[in-house]
């Protein structure tokens, strides 16, 4: 781009990419949006127009709130600096708290009342004649062509191509490395570029707990301990191995869990994953500054457990809401098992659900001629790109610029998103697995075992004294009158749980119900909450 702008008579003073930007608005004006590729979120204000532009990348990596007053504007990267004016204030009505809740997150949705978060792919023009919200880039129906062995080799060569480009970088670079394939793939490809242009290793890192392997017990979505996998990767490709072992006191430190849920500006179902996800970032900055994660690979392969399962995908629903019910310990949802009944009623989740999957699929970008099964699961998958991702993503972004760490997601390059979303379903499963294409794709790269890996989401720990401090905690927030959530929760259901022992076959669901409690109670006081419900 520095190079057209050049050759169009534009003089650069700086290596910068921002000035590269602002020479591309200068030309372009907001169409400057569709030339950039990438993850970004920028505001620009042109003195000339008296007009603020507001710009977001394609797939919404990196977030951008803003709030329209009668006077202005604020905006900035996160909650928190809106919230830092005067002229916001924390209030949070019952889609606030849907927002909070859900595992399917409404686009462009905030959990504070008078803010909003800029849609994927958007650019939002404010000027003396108000706000004007336009589309840049979305996805789009197109015939695919390519068989199988040309689909294969096509994302073979497309995944070359965007990681090379992802390991230009002026500081120390590396991956997160779960040893599952979607990581263990970019690692690969990373691996084998760094060898070829420096002569350097790729730094890797994986996170595990101690002597989590030796302790490990499978569980309803773990099948396996990631660090054997990640230690055997890393031996095949010759990389700098980190192992991140984190302890039970790691996870415990009330610091340590009130920056989390600061740097998410909310409680979240994810407990001590979202603990463990921040200290990794932390201890990955000591060495690198830019990490390349392999996230997004499940959303446009094909990964998730329930894009294979009939009944969930003939509910009516997001088919990842329809798993909730089954999980053992968790009747009203992952997370939401110790709030109050009657509060849940008023959020009315299941209809939401519903109501809302049912305007997705009316979106949904189709081919003619589709058959009823490739039309169902590309609806499952512009549900999973639009109501899913963003709240990963969000997670990924937060828990990592938190320490300045920036993080590369390369399965999220628009071109990669935008032909998976165009590959037959039956395609995407031609081997009657999960994520066929990216492991033939790789299948020279990565040791066989990783490519028969059950996948395995993010590590919990399973160290019995983690379970029975939440339980310590529960029981001090319970007997504390002025713990300001008292009046959401169902005291019920919370006795209870105190009072069950903390190594139930369903330990991790009930303890995520006690960590969004704790986490909830935390954000009522910290952020000084007005609820409006």
């Amino acid at each position: 781009m520095r190079g057209e702008l050049e050759a169009r008579g534009h003089r650069f003073r700086t290596r910068s990419d921002t000035e590269v930007v602002l020479r591309a608005y200068l030309e372009w004006g907001a169409d400057a949006a569709k030339r950039l590729e990438g993850i970004f979120a920028f505001a620009i204000w042109d003195v000339r127009r008296e007009e603020l532009l507001l710009v977001r990348d394609r797939l919404g990596v990196k977030p951008l709130f803003y709030a329209l007053r009668p006077d202005g504007v604020l905006f900035g990267s996160e909650p928190k600096a809106l919230l830092a004016s005067p002229h916001v204030r924390p209030v949070v009505d019952l889609a606030g708290l849907r927002e909070m809740f859900a595992t399917a997150k409404r686009p462009g949705q905030s959990v504070f009342r008078d803010m909003a978060e800029l849609l994927p792919g958007h650019t939002l023009t404010i000027g003396r004649n108000g706000p004007v919200d336009r589309t840049y880039w979305t996805l789009e129906a197109r015939p695919h062509t390519d068989d199988k062995d040309a689909t294969v080799r096509h994302v073979r060569g497309l995944l070359e191509e965007i990681v090379l480009r992802e390991l230009v970088a002026d500081v120390p670079l590396c991956t997160a490395l779960s040893g599952g394939v979607d990581s263990s793939a970019i690692t690969a490809i990373a691996a084998k570029w760094r060898w070829q242009l420096d002569g350097e290793r790729v730094r890797t890192f994986v996170t595990t707990f101690d002597e989590y392997a030796q302790r490990f017990r499978p569980d309803d979505v773990r099948f396996s301990p990631d660090e054997p996998y990640a230690a055997e990767v890393s031996r095949h490709l010759g990389t700098e191995h980190v192992p991140i072992v984190l302890s039970t006191g790691d996870l415990m430190g009330r610091e340590t869990r009130e920056a989390v849920l600061r740097a998410q500006d909310m409680p979240t179902t994810l407990g001590d994953m979202d603990t463990s996800n921040y200290l990794t970032s932390r201890r990955i900055k000591e060495h690198s500054t830019v990490a390349l994660a392999g996230e997004v690979a499940d959303e446009i392969f094909g990964g998730y457990n329930w894009m294979h399962d009939e009944d969930l995908l003939n509910a009516g629903t997001f088919p990842w809401t329809a798993n909730e019910p089954r999980q053992p310990g968790s009747p009203k949802g992952q997370g939401r098992g110790l709030f109050d009944g009657g509060l849940m009623d008023k959020l009315e989740l299941g209809t939401y659900y519903a109501d809302h999957f049912q305007e997705v699929r009316a979106r949904a970008p189709h081919q003619e001629g589709e058959s009823p099964a490739e039309r169902r699961m590309r609806d499952v998958s512009y549900a999973t790109l639009t109501w899913w991702l963003p709240m990963l993503l969000d997670r990924g972004d937060r828990l990592s610029m938190a320490h300045g760490l920036e993080l590369r997601v390369p399965y999220a390059d628009h071109r990669l998103v935008e032909y998976l979303y165009n590959t037959p379903w039956s395609l995407k499963t031609f081997d009657g697995r999960e994520k066929s294409i990216l492991r033939a794709a790789v299948a020279d790269l990565v040791p066989s075992s990783v490519l028969e890996r059950t996948k395995s989401p993010w590590p919990v720990t399973q160290d019995p004294a983690y379970a029975a401090m939440l339980h310590e905690e529960l029981s001090a927030l319970l007997n504390d009158p002025s713990s300001p959530s008292l009046p959401f929760l169902d005291l019920d259901a919370v006795r209870r749980t105190i009072e069950e022992p903390s190594g139930i076959a369903h330990e991790w669901v009930s303890r995520m119900n006690i960590e969004m409690a704790l986490e909830f109670d935390a954000w009522l006081r910290l952020y000084d909450v007005e609820p409006a419900i």
